[in-house]
This record gives structure tokens, sequence and C-alpha cells, in this order.
């Protein structure tokens, strides 16, 4: 089943009982949000709670990921347990709202387990995002076709627009999380290509 992608309305409510369902500080999630959308229309969106682990404690970290009709807008919280600056427990939450003009690639990678009995369900799926804010070189020495040559010929490499990356698995969030994130990808592209 397909969560709906249609944009024939705001999702913002939708969006924030996603938002209060992970349990995870849902007014202060919530607030980060709505003012990195800042009134926007939600066109689609993911949630994905995902727990850290540091020491001997648990940490958790939620991604919210909101479409709109001009933005992609990435929201990430943090909890903390408190350090010389802020003796006690905090959340930190940073926001981006990227132009979908700006968005150079949108790469979906889907895992499908039993290939031979056609498309199922994806036991996983990555979400990857390139809007050039960040990216990957990969560099090796260059060489040449002569087996005996010893010469530098420099280096050889590519570039990739690696911005945001986002794997969800059925395993450990539960088929109906990669199918939503599956959807969100589908909306973006159609609104990548759009812009």
């Amino acid at each position: 089943m397909r969560t709906r992608t249609t944009e024939d309305g705001d999702r913002t409510a939708e969006l924030h009982q996603a938002i209060d369902r992970t349990g995870y500080y849902p007014e202060v999630v919530g607030d980060g949000v709505a003012s990195a959308v800042a009134g926007e229309q939600v066109v689609s969106f993911y949630v994905h709670h995902e727990p850290t682990f540091d020491r001997d404690e648990v940490r958790r970290h939620l991604t919210v990921v909101v479409l709109t009709p001009t933005r992609l807008v990435l929201a990430h919280t943090d909890e903390h347990a408190g350090d010389d600056l802020l003796p006690e427990p905090y959340t930190s939450t940073s926001t981006e709202a990227i132009a979908l003009s700006t968005v150079k690639s949108v790469v979906v990678t889907r895992m499908i387990t039993n290939p031979a009995a056609g498309p199922g369900r994806a036991a996983e799926a990555v979400l990857t995002m390139g809007w050039g804010g960040a990216g990957r070189l990969d560099l090796e020495p260059a060489a040449c076709q002569d087996p005996e040559c010893d010469a530098d010929h420099g280096y050889t490499g590519s570039f990739s627009s690696d911005d945001f990356s986002l794997r969800v698995s059925a395993a450990a969030e539960g088929p109906d999380a990669v199918s939503r994130l599956l959807s969100f990808a589908e909306s973006l592209s159609a609104r990548t290509r759009q812009a």
C-alpha cells in the first residue's frame, strides 16, 4: 500500500501527527520544523526516529524531511545529557532549507528480497539527495595500459554530491517505514523534475 503523495492538500496536520507519534519531544521538534517550513504547504514528508548509542547511554535522534512546493526542508533534533556549558539535559535542533531548483540529484536504492518472484515490497531503501552543499571526492592513482610503465600519471577520480542520505530497513523500522520513504522519494523526484 502506497502512502498518499498527491498534492491535493496541505499535509501539515499529518506531519505534526507523525512527529507526535515518535514521542520524542514533539513540541520542541514541531516548533523547529514549523519555523523552517515557514508557513508553506507541506506536500510530502518523512519522519525518522533513530536511537544512537553513546558509551552506556542511549540518545535519540530525529530527522524530519519535508517537501514544500518550493523547498526541501531538513530538521535534525538530538538530545544531550548536559555538558560544561549547559549542565542540564537539552536538545539541539538544526534545520536547513534548500530551494528545489538547486537539488541536483535524488538517488533511490531499493533492496528487494526474492527478486525472482517479481517486484515485491522493498526490504530496505536508501535515499540520497544532493544539492551541492557537500560532496565526496574519490581519488586513485591514474595508470596507463603499459604494465612496465612507472611514470607518474597523476590522479583520476570522481566527485559525487552527497549532502544527505537516509537508510531505512523493514527489519528495524517496519515495512511501512520503507514504503513511506519510497513514497517521499517519488514525490521529491517529481518536484525536482518540475523545478
